[in-house]
């Protein structure tokens, strides 16, 4: 594996666990040139999944855009690194459970919003806000009064 900092070729695993769920392998590594530490996650490669996106374009499942879509959405809000990270990995688990090769962005999204609510109301607000595309504030008060019931 390739250092992070250096760029060194050379590293070495120190340690390796399961994660929780045991989904994937957290393995901490050292660089042999630098000495800086760092983690890597090994997880099963799976068959390639495909998102139907809201106007019927399909293209492959990438993680990050639900992390980028949190993490915006946790700016600033009192969300560790961990609880992002294990949000995402929980809907990651939830769609590659459900046995499809394709699966719509809009189920994706109501995953992702109905984990966001419970880890901090102001992020479900923001995310609500770009996922639901509110036009106007009284769509934006709909929500937030389904919310605050």
């Amino acid at each position: 594996m390739k250092c992070p900092y250096c760029g060194n070729q050379d590293t070495r695993v120190v340690d390796s666990r399961p994660v929780d769920d045991n989904s994937s392998i957290r393995r901490r590594r050292v660089c042999d040139v630098c000495g800086k530490r760092f983690t890597s996650y090994e997880r099963v490669e799976t068959v390639p999944l495909v998102v139907i996106k809201k106007d019927k374009n399909r293209e492959l499942y990438d993680r990050s855009k639900i992390e980028s879509g949190v993490l915006r959405a946790c700016h600033k809000r009192p969300v560790s690194a961990q609880q992002i990270h294990d949000l995402v990995d929980s809907v990651e688990t939830e769609i590659y459970n459900s046995g499809e090769r394709e699966i719509p962005s809009e189920r994706i999204g109501e995953m992702v919003i109905s984990r966001v609510r419970n880890l901090d109301p102001v992020a479900y607000v923001r995310f609500a806000s770009v996922y639901r595309e509110f036009k106007d504030v009284e769509t934006f008060m709909e929500e937030l009064k389904k919310f605050l019931q």
